[in-house]
């Protein structure tokens, strides 16, 4: 095994700065041996197809596996072990005692030993199994569910580190009471919470999973992983690489298992309700959710669920980049993420060193800006990959049948030729135009490539309207672009209060809603998106407990003799 010390220095010091690192590169080709890696990555995804996940569980009672693909819209055929729940608690529990009795560096290490396999061993494999599960591009699949994901998990590893680190082991305590010294020697412990069950997204499975699977492990837990029954088998990788790894130095594989269920028979709630389920980590509907958040008790729930991510536009110094920055990220992977931009709210004028712009052209400009970026199949199929779930194409036809009579479709939603997958599921976006009476088809989250542009009376009209969705209804994050000091201050207070993190006029490049390991806080915990955030030590520190002992210190118990 490695030794990792370094770049998890170097992790630490990133966490502190809150500074641009990354111990990997961004983009595919500049990965060592890139072509090697990739055919090997491709290779491995094709041979797997069709045949059984070779992985060895507690309690396995048959075969299962429904995945389809977005791009062929075929069945992988890939059938994993179903195990049953009980076996694998009663497995989990067991393995617990020694992993949370080896050494805090010992843990660690062994972590940081994991993510480097996944980086070295398996990273073109999961790139090519997010494609074909999730249906993103190849580079989001290595950018996001890939490398930045790996961050995610180094960067939970530093928070690990740093809480279990400021319980001290051992102190001396000394005090006169009365006519008497009383001196005592006390004992710290970190005491895992037990056994964790980690759900996992169809859309971005590792990027939220293996963070959070990481601050239990790190903290002395065992980790059940539940991923979606659509996108099973990045994390089925994720498992074998741990469990063969803790094998390997000696720890039960078992601290790693996967519990797989189906659509049509979910176990999710067994789960969260078993007798020794001590944490949940969750990502995925806002229903289910909520649902979590009530029912988990005792367990310590951790959640990221969804929000109607809002854009307040006021004015803009270069109105043509503000809406290229704002059309390009809500078509990035067909708006499938949970920080895409979708509601746009608007006064009568947008402010511009030209002069005032009315509302209706800015809203024209934002669908001409859209359609212009989805019109070339090649360039649409980088942007928009293809869409994970039939389910999203539904709506799309039950949002535009419902805007054709309350409002106006600014630009309707189309299936786009992918020159790679002529059989991927595919669709630009809708964007249609509503009034502040709509708000039962805008205020909540919409997935997939819908946006609404909602009149406003005012200015502040639209940072107020904006911003109660968000705290009323969940919001990650929210855009400005305006031109007043005074009101993007206001915006900044109203933004905070509301629980969505604020993104202030940013044009170029960067997708609005790229969110930076070691950097940005994903999710404040403050409205109904999630209660929990990626990564700070309160996602972290309630995984221990802290046990403690005293006694008196030798020499008083050898006077006392």
């Amino acid at each position: 095994m490695m030794d990792h010390a370094a770049t998890l220095a170097r992790a630490r010091q990133a966490c502190e700065t809150r500074e641009c690192w990354s111990p990997y590169p961004e983009m595919p080709k500049l990965y060592p041996a890139f072509e090697q890696a990739d055919r090997a990555g491709k290779a491995a995804f094709t041979a797997q197809l069709g045949q059984r996940f070779a992985l060895d569980l507690p309690g396995v009672t048959g075969w299962i596996g429904e995945e389809l693909s977005p791009y062929t819209q075929a069945p992988l055929g890939i059938t994993y072990p179903q195990a049953d729940p009980d076996a694998l608690f009663t497995a989990a529990k067991a393995a617990v005692p020694a992993w949370a009795a080896a050494p805090i560096d010992t843990r660690l290490m062994l972590l940081m030993e994991a993510l480097d396999r996944l980086y070295r061993d398996h990273l073109f494999t999961i790139v090519q199994a997010v494609m074909h599960t999730a249906g993103q591009s190849y580079n989001m699949a290595y950018a996001g569910s890939g490398v930045n994901a790996l961050d995610r998990g180094i960067e939970a590893l530093v928070y690990a580190e740093q809480a279990m680190r400021a319980v001290t082991p051992k102190a001396q305590w000394a005090r006169r009471f009365g006519r008497s010294d009383i001196a005592l020697e006390k004992t710290y412990r970190i005491v895992p919470r037990g056994v964790a069950v980690c759900f996992t997204c169809a859309s971005f499975a590792t990027w939220n999973a293996w963070p959070s699977m990481l601050a239990s492990l790190a903290t002395g837990n065992a980790v059940i992983v539940k991923p979606h029954p659509a996108s099973v088998v990045p994390m089925a990788l994720t498992v074998r690489v741990l469990r063969d790894l803790l094998t390997e130095q000696g720890f039960d594989p078992n601290l790693v298992t996967l519990c797989l269920d189906t659509v049509a028979e979910p176990l999710g709630k067994a789960l969260i309700k078993h007798k020794d389920c001590a944490i949940v980590d969750f990502t995925g509907s806002a229903q289910f959710g909520a649902w979590v958040e009530a029912n988990a008790h005792p367990a310590l729930a951790f959640t990221e669920t969804s929000g109607c991510n809002t854009v307040v536009i006021t004015g803009a110094e270069d109105l043509d980049a503000a809406i290229r920055a704002l059309a390009t990220t809500m078509c990035m992977f067909s708006a499938q993420m949970c920080t895409s931009p979708q509601n746009i709210y608007l006064p009568p004028e947008i402010d511009t060193p030209e002069g005032p712009v009315p509302r209706a052209e800015v809203a024209a400009k934002l669908a001409e800006a859209i359609r212009a970026l989805t019109e070339d199949p090649r360039r649409a199929s980088m942007i928009l990959a293809a869409v994970q779930s039939p389910q999203s194409l539904a709506l799309i036809d039950q949002i535009r049948t419902a805007a054709q009579s309350r409002g106006e479709v600014l630009l309707d939603s189309r299936p786009y030729d992918h020159p790679e997958f002529p059989q991927a599921r595919t669709a630009t976006p809708l964007l249609v135009r509503l009034g502040k009476d709509a708000r039962d088809l805008y205020a909540e989250e919409r997935f997939g490539p819908i946006g609404f542009v909602i009149d406003c009376d005012s200015a502040e009209d639209a940072l107020h309207q904006a911003t109660t969705d968000a705290r009323a209804h969940g919001g990650i994050t929210g855009f400005l672009y305006a031109r007043d000091e005074g009101f993007i201050a206001r915006a900044e207070d109203a933004y905070a209060q509301a629980g969505a993190q604020l993104t202030i006029n940013l044009t170029g490049a960067m997708p609005l809603n790229f969110a930076a390991a070691y950097s940005d806080y994903h999710v404040t915990g403050l409205n109904g998106a999630g209660n929990a955030t990626l990564t700070t030590l309160g996602f972290v520190a309630p995984r221990f407990a802290v046990a403690q002992s005293r006694r008196p210190i030798a020499e008083t118990r050898e006077a006392a003799e």
